[in-house]
């Protein structure tokens, strides 16, 4: 019988956790950077460098990859013969670990958890409660897989139960261009198929913690029809022209995983999640000799790689900046924002809305008139900073609220990541106003151009509250210009295209 203390079950799950908020899986850097070499799009090009920039970054400063710092899921597989010396739950013990991690000092990461779902939505404030898979399997150990999910990729997750005759290519084909660049592209698609719809679920959700692989499986060939469909999946999906962050390129997916289950002859339940630019997952051992330990990661995995703007390049001033200014900037076109922004993420955009609703002013320091908001829940602060890692969030989610804003208070722009909707571009085309996008997969890169940070409204939110930021030569793209053009839906439509033409060609 092994003895499991519970002091080394906690410990592991909570450094676990803090290392893979810095830490990318070195596969991952690894076909990152084989996809920056290849890639010809120059805009996806550069996303990729700022991603790989970040990542190597984020390890030397142990600061976490990306500002949403993940719900964390679980699969354990507890041996038969294993005890623990507690009397606590295996959630109680995971959900201390979580809590310890979430809440270190020297590199607090970010709460984003919510209780009350479908009411108040309060912040838990230390990340908790886990999501946790429990499976009873023979031996004397107990296999810990651990991830830390982002909400981005999340809510892209798919799922439907085709015919036994329909074609799962042709569903993911026809899926992934639905998704947006919400989650981050490019990154991993994971694809349960068979069992009930909870366990397709599941089993995408556990084939994201596989090593990445398609490169050696087209080497090698493929061994059965699973293997077939990865890299039927993979070619399909990527001659979509999607591209890092959405603007068009040669990769949107690093890697297809499947795991499959038996299922019932009427039924084919598919289920599909991706993992975005800040894949964070970890596997690990408890034996009951200790706590796990973790090596340090090694610097050279991580390509040195210069991003620098090119020739066309505008520095721009925001605060006093007019709308014929703006009206200037051209879709794909790269800025560097200098001077005062707000931030603004689902909650506060709720109660600005209420107020408004109510006739009552915004509160004190809250004037978006000529300015821009910033989508945007980040870190908290450490050693001197003046924020942590403050990347954007999935602007599609603030779209209800595009029109209002644009109307009512006198904005000029937003700044997030990936695509914006037909009703949000068609109310920034009438307001003359512009949609900027930041990197998602950056956030300690983008963190290191705001040099002034404090909280001005809303503070009970948390990470939600409203910030002031001044930012000195932050990187973002001209996604939506004031005539309402959107660089996500010319740039996958080109690449698209041109890849469609070599194929012909070749």
């Amino acid at each position: 019988m092994t003895i499991i203390k519970s002091q080394d079950f906690t410990s592991s799950i909570a450094e676990s956790l803090q290392y893979i908020s810095y830490t990318h899986p070195r596969d991952f850097v690894q076909a990152m950077a084989r996809a920056y070499e290849l890639e010809e799009s120059q805009a996806a090009k550069d996303a990729m460098a700022q991603i790989l920039i970040n990542s190597r970054m984020a390890v030397m400063g142990q600061r976490p990859i990306c500002q949403d710092t993940g719900i964390v899921t679980v699969f354990l597989k507890v041996g038969m013969n294993c005890r623990f010396d507690t009397s606590q739950s295996i959630q109680e013990l995971v959900d201390e670990g979580v809590r310890q991690a979430y809440l270190n000092s020297d590199n607090p990461l970010r709460a984003s958890v919510v209780a009350d779902p479908a009411g108040k939505r309060l912040n838990t404030r230390d990340n908790t409660p886990a999501v946790i898979y429990t499976e009873l399997v023979t031996g004397s150990t107990i296999d810990i897989r651990i991830a830390a999910k982002g909400g981005g990729s999340e809510n892209k997750s798919r799922f439907i139960t085709l015919n036994p005759s329909d074609s799962i290519v042709d569903w993911v084909v026809r899926t992934v261009p639905t998704m947006g660049a919400g989650w981050c592209p490019p990154g991993i698609l994971g694809i349960g198929i068979g069992g009930t719809v909870d366990k397709a679920m599941v089993l995408a959700k556990e084939s994201l913690m596989e090593p990445i692989d398609i490169q050696e499986l087209m080497a090698r060939g493929p061994a059965n029809r699973i293997e077939e469909l990865r890299l039927e999946i993979y070619e399909k999906v990527n001659e979509l022209g999607i591209g890092a962050q959405g603007l068009g390129g040669l990769t949107t997916a690093l890697d297809v995983k499947i795991l499959d289950c038996p299922t019932h002859a009427a039924s084919l339940p598919v289920a599909m999640i991706p993992n975005c630019a800040a894949t964070r997952h970890i596997h690990f051992t408890l034996d009951g000799t200790g706590p796990a330990q973790f090596s340090p990661p090694r610097l050279e995995d991580w390509p040195e790689i210069k991003w620098e703007v090119g020739k066309g390049v505008k520095r721009v001033q925001l605060d006093g900046i007019t709308a014929e200014e703006t009206a200037s900037w051209q879709p794909g076109e790269t800025l560097l924002l200098n001077g005062t922004i707000l931030t603004g993420r689902d909650a506060a955009h709720r109660r600005i809305q209420s107020l408004l609703n109510a006739g009552k002013p915004l509160p004190n320091g809250v004037n978006f008139k000529g300015k821009f908001i910033y989508y945007v829940g980040p870190v908290d602060p450490v050693a001197g900073e003046a924020v942590g890692p403050a990347g954007p969030t999935t602007s599609t989610r603030m779209d209800k609220y595009t029109e209002m804003m644009l109307s009512q208070t006198g904005l000029m722009g937003m700044i997030g990541k990936s695509e914006r909707g037909d009703a949000a571009i068609d109310s920034i085309r009438r307001h003359g106003a512009v949609y900027l996008m930041a990197v998602g997969g950056a956030a300690y890169l983008v963190s290191k151009s705001i040099k002034k940070a404090r909280v001005v409204a809303f503070e009970d939110l948390g990470m939600e509250a409203i910030y002031e930021f001044e930012v000195r030569d932050m990187p973002v793209t001209v996604a939506v210009d004031s005539l309402g053009e959107s660089v996500h839906k010319t740039g996958p439509a080109l690449w698209s295209q041109k890849i469609r033409d070599y194929r012909e060609r070749t």
